[in-house]
């Protein structure tokens, strides 16, 4: 197994498939307005003196415009069911049942685009890990994250961390956004979220979304699994001891963990 070089991060792309609310299109690469995130943090950790610097444009802000854009273009039902849907994921409890801040993170090994075997542990036993999942290159909204953290990595970097980020998409779907964003950061392959599972985050999705990701997006495609399951697009912070010290999780895709405030996760962290 060879040691990681750089962050490991999944780069955005250009996917087949139609626009929706839920995400379900292609990459938007103009700039967007925000919304309110929610995360947890832990408390009481002493921090470096060196702040990260404020974004000109927030993650928050990026999304909100996003939101704005999708409810101007879609028809109100269309909106209404994936709301419903969202609302379903939440009040199935995934948010408090997934793993949270003091629990130990769950290890694997997971396979890069590249062919290359990462195990977790090796990552965060050299600094703190930021830990993201990311459900396709389909999404709009995660590749506006994407974007945003990628703009961050000096400061991940900086302050001692490593980016890793997860997807379900095919080893050759990552590679193939990666290429045409011009990145060559490597995605970590998450097949049938299987970790996802571990940490709680993977629900499957409400029946009443389930033909837009099936028949007009083609899911199954792009994860090589007719399973009609995704995961929540949590943002985790493991320190070097394996435990988690922050964890931003919310049933909304549409809301995001702000690269600010989980660099000032990290700098908590790193001593």
């Amino acid at each position: 197994m060879k040691k990681l070089a750089n962050s490991v991060f999944l780069s955005l792309s250009v996917a087949a498939g139609v626009a929706v609310l839920s995400g379900c299109g292609t990459n938007d690469q103009t700039a967007d307005k925000g919304v309110t995130t929610k995360a947890t943090q832990e408390s009481g950790s002493e921090t470096k003196s060196v702040e990260p610097s404020v974004p000109q444009t927030t993650l928050a802000t990026q999304l909100e415009d996003q939101i704005a854009k999708s409810a101007a273009k879609f028809p109100a039902p269309l909106l209404e069911k994936f709301k419903a849907g969202i609302d379903t994921v939440r009040q199935a409890g995934i948010e408090d049942s997934a793993k949270q801040v003091g629990d130990a993170a769950v290890d694997g090994e997971l396979i890069g685009w590249n062919g290359e075997a990462v195990r977790l542990s090796d990552v965060w036993s050299e600094g703190p890990v930021i830990l993201m999942w990311y459900r396709g290159g389909w999404c709009p909204y995660c590749n506006i994250q994407l974007r945003a953290m990628q703009k961050s990595l000096d400061e991940i970097e900086s302050a001692g961390a490593r980016l890793v980020v997860l997807t379900p998409e095919l080893p050759e779907k990552a590679k193939e956004t990666a290429e045409t964003a011009g990145i060559d950061i490597v995605a970590l392959h998450d097949r049938d979220n299987r970790l996802a599972e571990k940490y709680g985050i993977m629900f499957d999705l409400p029946e009443a979304i389930v033909p837009t990701y099936r028949d007009k997006l083609k899911l199954p495609s792009f994860n090589g699994s007719d399973k009609m399951q995704l995961p929540l697009a949590a943002t985790y912070v493991i320190n070097t001891s394996g435990e988690i010290t922050y964890a931003f999780l919310d049933a909304d895709y549409k809301k995001r963990a702000e690269p600010s405030e989980v660099i000032k996760a990290v700098i908590a962290v790193a001593k």
